[in-house]
Order: C-alpha cells, then sequence, then structure tokens
C-alpha cells in the first residue's frame, strides 16, 4: 500500500507459544527442580566464599546438535564426581549467539541452521535439552541475549552472563536485576571493566523495566535487584588474566564497595581468539590459585567432543560429530586434563 506507514519493512510475522505454555508441555520434575535450587545455592555459596571450590563453566561455544550436547554432558557428569571436593562443574549451554555483522544466530533462532527461523523448534529443543539435563542432576550455564527468551528457559538455568556486546545495555541490565540466578557481566571488547562494575551495581539495585510475562503478554516488572552478580575478565585490546589485571579489577571492585570476587573467561580475547591457547590461561591462573588469590572463583572454557570448529554446511550429514560451528573449542581429552589439573591445586 502506498501509504502504509507502521511495518514497512517487515516481510513477515509468526506468533509463537507463550511460557508458560511451553513450560506445561516440556515440564521439569521435582527432582530437576531440586537439582536446579540446589545447583544455584552452591553457586551463590561459592560466591559468597561459604563453600571453597571453584566453579568450572565449561562446553561447547554454542550448542548446535543435541545428540553430542548429551554424550559430553555424561562424560562432565562422570568427571565431576572424580573433582567434586575442590570443583564445581557446570555445563555451558548456549542456544543465543551475538554476531558482529551476521552469521548463525544459534539454535534458538535457527535449528535447522538454514536460515529459515524456525524459533518455536528452537525454543522446543533447547527447553527439552534443559530439562533433560536438570533430570541427570548437571547445573546449566548460558548467556542471556535476547530479552524475550529467560521467561522460555531460565527456570532451568543456574548461572547466566551477559555477554561483552550487551554488558553496557540498560535493558540487559534491568532483565538480569531481575533473574532467579547469579549473574556475570564481561567486561567490554576493548578490555574496559568499567562497564563491567555500573552493570553490577544497576543489576543489584531495584529496577522496573518492560517486558513479557508467562502468558506472553507485554507486562511491567518491578525487581527487588540481583545481589549475587559479579564481573568475568574476557579479555580486550589484551588478555587481562594474569595476576597484575586480577589486582587492578581487585581494586576497581574494592574502590566500588563490591565484592572481591572474579571469573575469568580462558576464551575468547584472553586467549587470544585461539582455543589452543585456553591451557596457557589456565596454567597462569593455577600459578595465581597457588600464590594465595583469594578472589578467583570461577573459570569459563570452551570446549566440545574434538577440537577446533567447522562451517555450517548445506548438508548437514557432511558436517563433523561433536565439532563447534561457532569458536573453536578444546577437545574432551583436553578438557578432562586440564580440569583434573586444576583440581589438585584448588
Amino acid at each position: 500500500m502506498i501509504n502504509q506507514i507502521h511495518n514497512t519493512n517487515i516481510e513477515s510475522e509468526t506468533v509463537i507459544t507463550s511460557p508458560i505454555d511451553l513450560r506445561q508441555k516440556i515440564s521439569v520434575s521435582d527432582q530437576g527442580k531440586m537439582n536446579i535450587l540446589s545447583s544455584r545455592k552452591t553457586v551463590g555459596e561459592i560466591f559468597s566464599g561459604k563453600d571453597e571450590r571453584l566453579i568450572v563453566i565449561v562446553g561447547p561455544c554454542s550448542i548446535h546438535d543435541i545428540k553430542s550436547a548429551k554424550e559430553y554432558a555424561l562424560k562432565l557428569k562422570s568427571l565431576q564426581k572424580e573433582v567434586e571436593k575442590s570443583i564445581y562443574i557446570m555445563m555451558r549451554v548456549y542456544f543465543e549467539k551475538p554476531r558482529t555483522t551476521v552469521g548463525w544466530k544459534g539454535l534458538i533462532s535457527d535449528p535447522d541452521m538454514d536460515n529459515t527461523l524456525d524459533v518455536e523448534k528452537g525454543l522446543r529443543q533447547g527447553r527439552e535439552l534443559l530439562v533433560w539435563l536438570a533430570e541427570q542432576g548437571i547445573p546449566c550455564a548460558t548467556e542471556a541475549l535476547n530479552p524475550i527468551t529467560p521467561q522460555y528457559l531460565a527456570d532451568l538455568i543456574s548461572w547466566c552472563a551477559i555477554g561483552a556486546r550487551t554488558t553496557e545495555s540498560q535493558t540487559h541490565r534491568e532483565m538480569s536485576s531481575g533473574l532467579s540466578m547469579s549473574v556475570g557481566f564481561k567486561n567490554g571488547t576493548d578490555g574496559n571493566l568499567t562497564m563491567a562494575v555500573n552493570a553490577i551495581k544497576a543489576c543489584s539495585s531495584k529496577q522496573s523495566f518492560l517486558g513479557i510475562n508467562d502468558k506472553g503478554q507485554i507486562s511491567t516488572f518491578k525487581a527487588k535487584g540481583n545481589k549475587s552478580s559479579h564481573i568475568i575478565l574476557r579479555g580486550g585490546k589484551r588478555p587481562n588474566y594474569d595476576q597484575t589485571a586480577v589486582s587492578e579489577c581487585e581494586k576497581l571492585l574494592r574502590e566500588n564497595g563490591l565484592a572481591e570476587r572474579i571469573m575469568i573467561d580462558c576464551s575468547h580475547d584472553n586467549s587470544n581468539q585461539d582455543y589452543r591457547n585456553q591451557g596457557k590461561v589456565i596454567e597462569d591462573i593455577k600459578s595465581q590459585i597457588i600464590s594465595g588469590n583469594q578472589s578467583i572463583f570461577g573459570v569459563m572454557l570452551e570446549s566440545n567432543l574434538y577440537p577446533g570448529k567447522q562451517k555450517i554446511l548445506d548438508n548437514k550429514d557432511d558436517m563433523q560429530y561433536g565439532v563447534s560451528v561457532t569458536d573453536g573449542c578444546i577437545s574432551w581429552d583436553e578438557t578432562d586434563s586440564l580440569i583434573k589439573s586444576v583440581a589438585k591445586v584448588v
């Protein structure tokens, strides 16, 4: 229509199911709920220092294949039993991927990896995997990217990250203030720590914001504030995992009246965008722990069944099983070795 002034750039619109309908169709058992509550409590106690173990958030850069994700999860479950006295393992279950320009945006947006964008299918597959993990007693960590999706999945999550590109976003700070689990804010892509500190302050304060409720209705929310938010060092123009960088972060947190509790991402700019360098970061962190560091309470690793990454092919049967389609990951064998080496030190 010549006189159309609304949605002029919208090609199509598809209504999807409400959060409450999806949760009812794919529900979690009472035991699964208890496992999630227990894992959230453990994360909170490690953050506060009551539990002296180290959190290790480890898993694929992104979930694209449910079968390989379950195989990986069972390996983690077995490893957790071996290191449980000193390490608390959480599986990295990332369904949404921020893109610098364009590219595959993750399982929720495009589960078939063919640009058909079947979001309802992606949400269903994501929730089915999270319920399975909850029943297995495997705590899950993810990144909250789209402010709508937490209503569909957040009841199954034990720890949440806000990425470097969205830490400065008011929308994500407001949303985080209402989440029911611990939230980590990454420093900016340039290495700026102040924006993460400001995000922690905003997240831990009372907030009011717009969102969708369980029925999918647009609503206003008033949040009490999330008191267990913290910083994640992920590097920037230079890596920031070494003792000097950690000390500078401790000083900044102290000056702002925040708990000196730090999580370190061993990937991204701390690995100079090379997954093979994650082991070097772990070795440096181990030396800091041996030297008596008390602020590092968690680390993050990108890991899959097999190392490296691959391109998304038109014929999915030609793709390698258990290999990342986004950032490169270390293999399971290296993961197993690294985590056991950390367990001996903590």
